[in-house]
């Protein structure tokens, strides 16, 4: 199953979430999430910084995690960017493709 990083920046109202249900709370809804979209929650870490919190998840497809970003930005209590994650063979097999491609010089 396909792998997705979620960064993860919470609003006013998301903190207050936080103190009021802990991390082990928000980690819990965010592994329930996953598992009604068919996924799985692999690791949820919280940060210091831009980002409050890097979550990774296993989902279907790529559209199954971006209805799963589109359910957590509609909430209004975080807002999420998405990033796919690829394996090491996957990058292989990316090496081994033949692309035409012809960079502009100037």
């Amino acid at each position: 199953m396909p792998k997705y990083l979620f960064e993860a920046r919470y609003t006013a109202e998301g903190v207050k979430g936080i103190a009021r249900d802990g991390g082990t709370g928000r980690r819990d809804a965010v592994a329930k999430a996953c598992v009604s979209a068919g996924g799985k929650l692999e690791a949820m870490y919280f940060a210091f910084g831009d980002v409050d919190a890097y979550v990774i998840v296993d989902m279907p497809d790529n559209a199954t995690a971006a209805a799963l970003a589109l359910a957590v930005n509609q909430g209004g209590t975080a807002a999420t960017n998405t990033i796919v994650l690829m394996t090491a063979e996957e990058v292989d097999a990316a090496a081994k493709k033949t692309i035409a491609y012809s960079p502009t010089r100037g």
